[in-house]
């Protein structure tokens, strides 16, 4: 897991420790030394640590006029044993969403696995977008499968054609839009 790095093609188009209005403002990245680790494995110190012991993030892009982030995971996704969601809804969410941040976009291809537990975290933060939306792109199937067994699909937006594997190729505000219009169509789809 050591050598599964952030994306940094967008680094020079944002950077999360220079933003003033980032969770991780002012973080010094010392990529000579590992000291992070998911079960054991050392993990990238690009990644950033949000209070889980599984679960770390990296913020690719924040747009505040725009009202979206693109938030890159890794690890497991584990409610049941460290309640992860309520970790990332505190400790990052909720922050991004007092600066202006209605739509989120994660994306999860190196999300090993995914252990539910109950779904209120996501209904709040479903509750708190109102106008906004959350998708998850490039998140394995079985990790899916998982979710909508626990009703995450409910509250999230993932699969079928938000599954985009080409988003490394596209500048940020392009993969937003294309996300964006995504989820528009799901939206006005008829019942």
């Amino acid at each position: 897991m050591h050598n599964i790095e952030p994306f940094h093609r967008w680094l020079s188009e944002y950077d999360v420790s220079s933003d003033t209005r980032s969770p991780f403002f002012g973080k010094e990245y010392n990529y000579d030394l590992y000291t992070n680790t998911i079960y054991g494995y050392y993990i990238d110190p690009g990644w950033d640590f949000i209070g889980s012991e599984t679960l770390y993030i990296k913020i690719l892009y924040a747009d505040y006029q725009r009202g979206f982030v693109i938030i890159e995971m890794i690890g497991e996704w584990n409610d049941a044993l460290h309640n992860d969601i309520m970790h990332l809804k505190r400790n990052i969410v909720d922050h991004l969403q007092k600066i202006s941040i209605k739509q989120f976009i994660l994306i999860g291809e190196n999300v090993m696995n995914f252990h539910g537990s109950d779904d209120c975290y996501y209904e709040e933060w479903f509750e708190d977008v109102e106008d906004g939306w959350i998708a998850l792109v490039g998140f394995r199937d079985f990790v899916l499968n998982e979710m909508t067994e626990y009703n995450i699909d409910s509250y999230l937006n993932y699969g079928g054609n938000l599954q985009i594997d080409n988003w490394r190729t596209m500048k940020p505000q392009v993969f937003h839009k294309l996300v964006d219009e995504l989820i528009m169509r799901r939206l006005a789809w008829p019942s």
